[in-house]
C-alpha cells in the first residue's frame, strides 16, 4: 500500500550551513587581490590595458563561483572483521564519495591506526598514515582497501579518518570530515598445549579426570567380592572362576576439576615484537594463560582468572565454549599498571576452592609475587608456578657495574625459586606442550600423601 500523502523529498541543506561548509581558499584571496590591484591601478593612472588584463581573471572566479558546491565529501570506514588472532590478516575499506551535483577537483583522505596493525593499500602498498589522493566527478566514489597483519594481542583501533575536498578550480575548499574509528578485538596466539597427567584434586561430579575415589569410571582400581548393588556388568568373571566366589572390578570415578589462573602483573619486563618476535613478560603472560584455558575447557574443567595487581579483576569460574570466549576477552585488558597496594593472600585464598589447581603466572621480579605463591601454598592450595621471565632478558641501560649486579639480581632470583620449590610449589619456565607435565605429576603425588596422613 502506498502512503496517502506522497513523501516530501528531504529537504536541501540552509544557505548558512553550505557556506560553513566550503571556505574560500588562498588561492582565491590571491586572485581578488591580483583583480583589485589592477582595476586601482587602472582608475589611478588612467591605464586601460590594466582593466583588459584584470577581465580575464575577474571572469575565471566568476565562473568558477558559478557552480558552488553544497555538500561535503563522504566518507567511510568499513570493515567485516570483529576480531582476529595474532599473525591472521585485517581488512578495512576506506571509500570516499562525491555526494554533489559538481564534481571535485581533488579530495584527499587520510587515517591513522594502531602501531600493532600493519596495513597496507593494496595495489600501490603505501601506507594509510599516507594521504589518498583522488579526483571524484559527481555521484563518483573512490575506495581504497587497507589490509596487513595484526602483530599483536590487544584492542587495537583504525581510524579516525579525515577527508578535504577542493573545487571551483581550487577557490573552495570544504572543512575536514571525520569519522569515528573501527574497534578490533586480536586474540592472542595459543600455542600448543596438553597436560597429560591427572589432575590433583579432581572434585566435580562427572569429567576425564581419575580422581582417588571410586566409582563409576573407566581406570581399574582392583577386584573385590561382589556386594549388594554391585552391577553384573563389573564382575571380573576370571578371578570368579578361579576362586569359586562372584568378584567385580573396582574402577576409580573420572571428575573434572576446577583452574584457577592466577595472573601477576606487578612487573613488566622484555620488549614486545609481536609475531615473530622477542615476547615481554605480558606477551607469555596472555598466550599462556590462553593456551592452559582452551586446554583444560576443552577437557570439560572449569576455568577462573585472577589478577594480581591494582585491579584485582576476576573472572567467575565457568566451563565450555562461552567461557572460553569470555576468557579471551578477559585477557585482551591485562595491562601493567603503577601498584600502590595488592590484596592480601588471605583474601585470594579464601577467593579459591580447597580442590582446585591453582597456576601461577608470575616473573618473580617482586617480592610480593613470591610471598603470595607461599601464601598459597601455605593455606593448603595445590599451587604450579610458571615463570614468565623471557630467556636471555638483558638491562636496557648498562654500566660498569651492570654485569656485577645482573649476576647478583640472577642469584636472588634463583634463591628465591629454590625456597618456593622447598615449600613444595614446583617452578617452570613456559615452553608450550608438556610444560606442566613433570611438574603436576609431582603436585598430584604431594596431594595423593596430604589426603592419606590427614585419613
Amino acid at each position: 500500500m502506498r502512503p496517502a500523502v506522497p513523501r516530501t523529498p528531504p529537504p536541501a541543506p540552509p544557505e548558512e550551513t553550505a557556506a560553513q561548509d566550503w571556505q574560500p581558499t588562498r588561492a582565491l584571496g590571491r586572485a581578488l587581490l591580483l583583480i583589485g590591484l589592477l582595476l586601482v591601478a587602472a582608475a589611478l593612472f588612467g591605464r586601460v590595458d590594466l582593466v583588459v588584463l584584470a577581465v580575464p581573471f575577474a571572469v575565471s572566479v566568476a565562473w568558477g563561483l558559478s557552480r558552488r558546491p553544497t555538500a561535503v565529501p563522504g566518507l567511510r570506514l568499513a570493515t567485516s572483521e570483529e576480531y582476529a588472532t595474532e599473525g591472521s590478516s585485517l581488512t578495512t575499506t576506506l571509500t570516499m564519495a562525491n555526494r554533489d551535483v559538481v564534481a571535485y577537483d581533488i579530495a584527499i583522505a587520510r587515517t591513522q591506526h594502531s602501531a600493532w596493525l600493519d596495513l597496507t593499500a593494496e595495489g600501490s602498498g603505501a601506507k594509510p598514515d599516507r594521504p589518498v589522493v583522488a579526483a571524484l566527478d559527481r555521484n563518483e566514489a573512490a575506495a581504497v582497501v587497507l589490509a596487513g597483519p595484526a602483530k599483536r594481542w590487544g584492542r587495537h583501533s583504525i581510524g579516525p579518518a579525515a577527508a578535504v575536498a577542493a573545487a571551483c578550480g581550487g577557490l573552495l575548499a570544504c572543512r575536514a570530515v571525520v569519522t569515528g574509528s573501527l574497534g578490533f578485538k586480536v586474540f592472542p596466539v595459543t600455542d600448543p598445549f596438553a597436560a597429560e597427567d591427572a589432575m590433583p584434586r579432581a572434585a566435580g561430579l562427572v569429567g576425564q579426570h581419575r580422581s582417588r575415589r571410586q566409582g563409576e569410571g573407566g581406570e581399574l582400581a582392583g577386584v573385590r567380592v561382589f556386594g549388594p548393588g554391585d552391577r553384573l556388568r563389573r564382575i571380573d568373571w576370571r578371578t570368579t572362576l578361579r576362586t569359586q566366589q562372584l568378584h567385580v572390578a573396582r574402577t576409580l570415578s573420572d571428575r573434572d576439576a576446577d583452574v584457577v589462573l592466577v595472573l601477576d602483573l606487578l612487573a613488566e619486563a622484555g620488549t614486545s615484537g609481536g609475531t615473530g618476535g622477542a615476547s615481554s613478560v605480558m606477551d607469555i603472560t596472555v598466550r599462556a594463560s590462553a593456551a592452559i584455558a582452551e586446554h583444560y575447557l576443552t577437557v570439560g574443567d572449569r576455568i577462573s582468572m585472577i589478577e594480581y595487581g591494582s585491579s584485582a579483576r576476576r573472572l567467575r569460574p565457568a566451563s565450555g565454549r562461552r567461557q572460553y570466549m569470555t576468557a579471551l576477552e578477559w585477557l585482551l585488558d591485562v595491562s601493567s599498571r603503577q601498584v600502590v597496594r595488592t590484596p592480601g593472600e588471605s583474601r585470594m585464598s579464601e577467593a579459591i576452592s580447597p580442590n582446585a589447581l591453582v597456576v601461577v603466572m608470575t616473573p618473580l621480579l617482586d617480592a610480593r609475587s613470591a610471598d603470595m605463591v607461599a601464601g598459597l601454598a601455605r593455606a593448603g592450595r595445590s599451587v604450579v608456578t610458571v615463570d614468565t621471565l623471557p630467556p636471555g632478558l638483558v638491562p636496557t641501560v648498562t654500566g660498569p657495574w651492570t654485569s656485577s649486579a645482573l649476576g647478583i639480581w640472577q642469584l636472588e632470583r634463583a634463591n628465591t625459586i629454590g625456597q618456593l620449590r622447598e615449600h613444595g610449589v614446583p617452578v617452570v619456565a613456559w615452553a608450550g606442550a608438556g610444560s606442566l607435565d613433570l611438574v603436576l605429576r609431582d603436585v598430584a603425588r604431594m596431594a595423593g600423601r596430604a589426603q592419606g596422613a590427614r585419613r
